[in-house]
C-alpha cells in the first residue's frame, strides 16, 4: 500500500499482517479522494485508523492536521510506523482509545471524519449516532464512510448524502450538514 498523490507520493506504508485489519486499498482510496479532494488546510479526524492510511493520505494532499483513534495496540504501532516514515508527527497525533469513548469526551471540531470501521458488525450506525450526538461537532463537517455494500447507511442519515459510490465489496457514502 501506498500514497497515491501529494508531497508525499510513492512512499510505502506499512499494513498489519493477517486478515483482522482491512486496510483500504489503493484503488479504493483513488475513488473516494477523486470524489472529495479538498483537504487543503483542514483538520482530519481518521476514526478506526487502522494503518492510518486514509489520515497520511489526506495529509499528503494538504490536510493540517490529523487525529487518528485506533484502540488496538498493534495497529497503533503501524501507524506510529507510519508517521515516523513520512516524518510528519508534528502534524498528527495517535489516540489509544475505543472510538466510542472518544466521540463521548473529545470536541469534534475536525473539518472531516474518516469513518471506516470493521465490516458488518453495526458499527457504522454506532458511531453516526455518537458523532451526530456530540454538541461539539462541527456543523461544516464532512463525513466520508466507508462501509460495507450489505451494510446501508441508516435511514435518519440518507438526507446528508451527498455523494456515494459502491465498488465490488465497499461504499464510500459522503455525508454533509451544511
Amino acid at each position: 500500500m501506498r500514497i497515491i498523490s501529494g508531497k508525499y507520493r510513492g512512499y510505502q506504508l506499512a499494513t498489519l499482517p493477517g486478515k483482522t485489519t482491512r486496510p483500504t486499498s489503493d484503488f479504493s482510496r483513488e475513488a473516494l479522494f477523486s470524489m472529495y479532494p479538498d483537504f487543503g488546510g483542514k483538520h482530519i479526524l481518521d476514526l478506526y485508523a487502522g494503518s492510518g492510511s486514509l489520515g497520511l493520505e489526506a495529509l499528503s494532499r494538504g490536510a493540517a492536521y490529523v487525529d487518528f483513534v485506533e484502540f488496538a495496540s498493534p495497529a497503533i504501532g503501524i501507524i506510529l510506523q507510519n508517521i515516523q516514515k513520512l516524518g510528519c508527527g508534528e502534524f498528527c497525533h495517535v489516540h489509544r482509545k475505543r472510538v466510542e469513548k472518544y466521540l463521548a469526551g473529545n470536541r469534534l471540531d475536525h473539518d472531516v471524519i474518516f469513518l471506516d470501521p470493521p465490516y458488518d458488525k453495526a458499527l457504522v450506525s454506532i458511531t453516526l449516532s455518537a458523532i451526530f450526538s456530540n454538541q461539539t461537532l462541527n456543523r461544516m463537517v464532512t463525513i466520508i464512510v466507508e462501509h460495507s455494500r450489505r451494510e446501508e447507511l441508516p435511514a435518519e442519515y440518507e438526507a446528508y448524502i451527498f455523494r456515494q459510490k459502491q465498488g465490488k465489496a465497499s461504499c464510500f457514502s459522503i455525508l454533509s450538514l451544511f
